[in-house]
């Protein structure tokens, strides 16, 4: 990693998390209301799938910082909701989840849905990745939509 994406993605000067999900901002100011119940949430998604949780960081940022780790990662010159990096494989549970707060808020415009809707299916988006659960057929778009649709039952029956 040269000098310049260690200063762009430095998540290594984090403390060792004391919860096993952890919210964080990057580039703007944004704060998770109840996150308790988010993370108990997440929790319980996860051990829904089979996963066994190590540590899941949600790193709340801008539409401009996720685009560059999205140029500079994946080599996606587009702008996205969401990134997960997954750490180990299915079942641990090890990964960082970058939402982009202003891709989320046009979303929930665009379709017509509280911010804190779309913010919830963008968390479970994330997390059913890193459950090993994919997006890119048309038949696994439906299955994702699908589970996703499944967690918020769960976020909203907690």
């Amino acid at each position: 990693m040269s000098h310049d994406e260690e200063d762009f993605f430095d998540l290594d000067s984090l403390e060792e998390p004391s919860e096993p999900v952890r919210f964080y901002s990057e580039d703007i100011d944004f704060t998770l209301s109840d996150q308790i119940v988010f993370q108990s949430w997440i929790e319980r998604t996860v051990h829904h799938h089979g996963g066994l949780l190590s540590f899941l960081n949600f790193i709340f940022c801008s539409d401009a910082y996720l685009h560059k780790l999205n140029v500079e990662y994946l080599h996606h010159d587009t702008l996205t909701d969401i990134i997960t990096f997954p750490y180990q494989d299915y079942p641990t549970i090890e990964g960082d989840v970058f939402i982009s707060i202003d891709r989320v808020r046009e979303n929930a415009r665009t379709y017509g849905v509280s911010f804190q809707e779309e913010l919830s299916r963008v968390m479970a988006h994330g997390v059913l990745h890193l459950c090993g659960f994919g997006d890119k057929s048309e038949e696994e778009q439906s299955r994702m939509r699908s589970m996703e649709e499944e967690a918020l039952r769960l976020f909203h029956n907690h």
